[in-house]
């Protein structure tokens, strides 16, 4: 039941793919902008004061030892992607790291691999769908996830329900709440991120899809962030509709677009 209601989610989401062009990769822009000012309404109400809370009631070696331990499930992920991706030389050092991290690391919460100096790498489904050819399909912004396309999202959907270690507990409270934890975890670690894009321009949605965008391909590629130059990320090529509202002049430090799209 749940691998036909998968197949169903992805088939809809590959028929949306199909809206999007080469001229324009945002042919979603009116819905997108709409789910973008939801998830802004809800994170400044609800997220953002959540995760403040957290980061500081939450000793400093606590939240860290938990962000350790989400990152050792993720690393679980990557490593079935490589697999998938056929990065065999990956696969086997970052299942060292997880071997490593989950029993000398007390299930993660100590991040040994990467004290003595390993090299921690992220690749998931739309990653693997990328390296195989599949395009990025039209920009999406989802409720609550945020800045997407069509192919990760169904990436998304693939690792959550599939590859995630958390999927697979039993007990169904206990999972919603570890989700929850993890969910605040992950925005704590944007606090800062989200502050420089608010000051970075006035039209924070088209800096988030096309730093995005940008970054996505950048990974797909295995391309190092730091050779993306992402002040050129809206270039003519991508030809995006143009849009009613009025803004002022986005500053040129490409700086603050790696630091956003890093903290991703």
């Amino acid at each position: 039941m749940k691998l036909s209601k998968l197949l169903i989610i992805i088939l809809v989401i590959f028929h949306i793919t199909g809206c999007a062009t080469h001229t324009n990769k945002d042919p979603l822009e009116s819905f997108n902008r709409a789910i973008y000012k939801f998830n802004d309404v809800a994170d400044n109400v609800i997220m953002k004061p959540v995760s403040k809370g957290y980061q500081n009631i939450a000793p400093a070696f606590v939240s860290k030892g938990i962000n350790n331990f989400f990152n050792n499930l993720r690393d679980v992920i990557t490593v079935i992607n490589e697999v998938l991706q056929g990065k065999i030389e990956h696969a086997a050092n970052d299942s060292g790291r997880v071997i490593v991290n989950s029993t000398i690391g007390l299930l993660g919460f100590i991040d040994v691999h990467s004290i003595s100096g390993g090299e921690r790498r992220k690749e998931d489904f739309g990653q693997t769908l990328g390296h195989w050819g599949v395009s990025q399909g039209a920009y999406l912004v989802l409720p609550f996830i945020g800045p997407s396309t069509t192919r990760d999202a169904v990436g998304f959907v693939i690792d959550t329900v599939a590859f995630d270690p958390i999927s697979y507990m039993n007990n169904v409270r206990g999972r919603n709440q570890v989700r929850i934890l993890q969910f605040i975890d992950a925005r704590a670690e944007l606090l800062n991120a989200s502050s420089i894009m608010e000051e970075a321009s006035l039209d924070a949605y088209a800096f988030q899809r096309d730093a995005y965008l940008q970054y996505r391909d950048a990974l797909v590629k295995d391309q190092p962030s730091g050779e993306i130059n992402y002040t050129d990320s809206a270039d003519s090529d991508l030809n995006y509709e143009a849009y009613t509202d009025e803004y002022n002049e986005i500053p040129n430090d490409d700086s603050e677009f790696k630091k956003i799209t890093q903290a991703k």
